[in-house]
């Protein structure tokens, strides 16, 4: 059954498992324009974009077709190439994998400001000890021919 599709038989009502393997998801997502665009110019140019709006002065990483905060559209032609440098806002360690199971060693997400917007993203080549608010980080881009036009185009971010 398709997410817009109306379920007139309670035969067909079906609940999650948690102790399954995958999560059985049958209808498709699209990143939308705005986020398109942004997986593509890091994948060909190796370039983050966001975008400001002009009315609030709040700037979007990735990049928004509007604002958020005022509803304003936010012109592509003005996004802008904010870098691939931000810095630590907030951070978190993994200690389990995806499917539950620990880790040997855990991992670190990390909120990165990057020209006033924020970035999700994993940390490498840091130390825990070294690991601080306000740590200046810059993204580690896979090489051209392996990226795919997603987040994971970003291996990781490291400290400066």
């Amino acid at each position: 059954m398709g997410l817009m599709e109306k379920n007139s038989r309670n035969i067909d009502n079906r609940y999650w498992n948690p102790g399954i393997k995958a999560f059985p998801v049958k209808n498709v997502y699209t990143a939308g324009v705005a986020g398109q665009r942004f997986f593509e110019e890091l994948k060909e140019n190796g370039k983050i974009y966001g975008s400001k709006c002009d009315r609030c002065s709040l700037t979007y990483v990735p990049a928004r077709l509007y604002c958020e905060k005022c509803f304003n559209h936010l012109e592509e032609e003005k996004w802008l190439d904010v870098g691939t440098e931000g810095e630590i806002y907030s951070y978190t360690f993994l200690y389990r994998a995806k499917n539950g199971e620990p880790k040997e060693e855990p991992s670190i997400m990390a909120a990165i400001r990057i020209a006033g917007g924020l970035l999700i993203h994993r940390l490498g080549e840091c130390s825990p000890e070294n690991l601080k608010i306000g740590l200046l980080v810059k993204a580690e881009l896979k090489p051209k021919d392996q990226r795919k036009g997603s987040i994971e185009d970003i291996s990781y971010f490291k400290p400066l």
